[in-house]
């Protein structure tokens, strides 16, 4: 009989980490929270500065529209402001996955910050959809009329300041899909 000497792992159906792609997904993880940065600071801004004057106004009466005359408008500038300053705080922790890819723990408190910033940034983006909505289409049952004819500019502003908001929601999607994938593979 001859005896044969197993090594250890061999034959198990225990597999070691893939730390090589577990290091690229860390480095596409912190090029997403970059753009959702970038995009949820674009947002913020672009909605928190958004303001119009009709020039057909006269010295006693003006008709001027501004973000926060609405309080969706003021929670949109809030919730990606928070998220923003999140994305910012979590860069470091992405950086540092790269170096230590094998690190499980910051993981996982990434993918649950990330899903609360995804929840948060979600109601700020849908709230402020809907009231984008009715200023440009308003609503004849509830003799709500569409500002967006003579407010241009401003609706305009707001509409664009949507797409960086709905693109950080996106992003965030992708980082809570990646993280989970690098926590799967431990």
């Amino acid at each position: 009989m001859k005896a044969e000497s197993v090594e250890a792992g061999e034959g198990s159906s225990v597999r070691p980490p893939k730390l090589g792609s577990n290091r690229g997904i860390s480095i596409t993880d912190l090029v997403l929270r970059a753009v959702a940065l970038i995009g949820t600071l674009a947002s913020a801004v672009a909605m928190g500065t958004t303001d119009e004057t009709l020039p057909f106004s006269t010295p006693f009466v003006q008709f001027k529209a501004e973000y926060n005359d609405l309080p969706t408008f003021t929670f949109f500038v809030v919730a990606n402001s928070v998220v923003c300053g999140y994305l910012s705080l979590s860069l470091p922790a992405s950086i540092f996955h790269i170096v230590r890819s094998e690190v499980k723990i910051s993981r996982v408190v990434l993918v649950f910050f990330d899903t609360a910033m995804l929840s948060l940034l979600t109601a700020g983006a849908s709230a402020a959809t809907a009231i984008v909505y009715l200023a440009h289409e308003g609503n004849a049952s509830a003799n709500w009329v569409a500002i967006c004819q003579p407010f241009n500019f401003f609706c305009d502003r707001i509409s664009g300041s949507l797409i960086g908001s709905f693109g950080g929601i996106i992003m965030f999607m992708l980082l809570i899909l990646l993280s989970t994938i690098a926590l799967s593979r431990f």
